[in-house]
């Protein structure tokens, strides 16, 4: 009976297999089962704390493809770099700064603290949204504090739900992080982030991380990376994402990669401990 079974196993796992190369089951739920990944390798990319540096916004909307703008609140440029972001295709992201565990003296306006009231939680979040036109998601900025706080999460995600069409991005400063946990079980469609691109912003430790982020992108079907808005980041980019489809590797949206059915979960947990962090703040170069 042990062999029939084993037999049977066999044949439905190979003939479910023949479906999913065929195209007949969608690659992101025979992602989920986990017998590895047969498909194109997708990665979406965010460019964190824009608004407060113009150059550097412009050169993120210039860049090839849907990378991401995830603009600060309430800075001065932020409207500006949204605006041409949309005009460029590109989805614009409220980058919502969260108060970290380390405070740094640009907190940046707009920070929800871990003080802070429901009431006081949902008021500061309203103000930062409406700051930037052409929202589509938000992204925390910093928050390894407020981010490991299932009742701020919560309060923060009901707040996001209201607008009905917002997703969420967990920047995972900390591997303490609810946030996702919260957005998935107050329905936000949201996703984590696997790789920080430049942690360390030099080209040879970008190119390591770019190519970590393809790694992750060719084993699990899809991997989410954030930079931000370094001379050194951006020249990066402008160089390497046109060669992307050389390699058979999609860029895409946010937005698609989420509503492509993608395990949120799976990001920022594979094959390494917690390779750094940000939970800092880019300025000017």
């Amino acid at each position: 009976m042990t062999g029939y079974t084993g037999l049977s196993r066999l044949f439905v796992t190979t003939f479910f297999w023949l479906f999913v190369q065929s195209g007949w089951v969608d690659s992101a739920v025979a992602d989920q089962l986990d017998p590895g990944f047969s498909g194109t390798p997708r990665i979406a990319l965010i460019i964190d704390d824009l608004g407060n540096v113009l150059q550097a916004g412009e050169r993120t909307a210039a860049l090839r493809g849907p990378v991401a703008c995830a603009i600060l609140p309430h800075t001065p440029f932020g409207q500006t770099i949204a605006k041409q972001a949309f005009l460029a295709g590109k989805e614009v992201l409220l980058h919502l700064p969260l108060q970290a565990v380390e405070q740094y003296e640009l907190t940046g306006s707009g920070t929800i603290k871990i003080d802070n009231t429901r009431t006081q939680l949902v008021r500061i979040f309203e103000s930062d949204i409406v700051s930037i036109p052409h929202v589509v998601g938000v992204s925390n900025h910093m928050g390894s504090l407020l981010t490991r706080h299932p009742g701020h999460m919560e309060w923060l995600m009901d707040a996001v739900k209201a607008h009905g069409n917002l997703f969420f991005v967990d920047s995972y400063t900390t591997v303490s992080s609810v946030a996702l946990q919260l957005a998935q079980e107050r329905g936000v469609p949201s996703i984590r982030r696997d790789v920080f691109l430049d942690n360390v912003p030099t080209e040879a430790a970008i190119d390591r991380e770019f190519q970590r982020l393809k790694k992750r992108a060719k084993k699990n079907g899809y991997a989410v990376g954030i930079g931000h808005p370094y001379p050194q980041t951006l020249r990066y980019l402008e160089r390497m994402l046109p060669a992307l489809i050389d390699e058979g590797i999609e860029l895409v949206s946010v937005s698609r990669l989420i509503g492509q059915g993608v395990d949120g979960r799976k990001a920022g947990r594979q094959d390494d401990t917690f390779p750094g962090k940000w939970d800092g703040v880019y300025v000017q170069e």
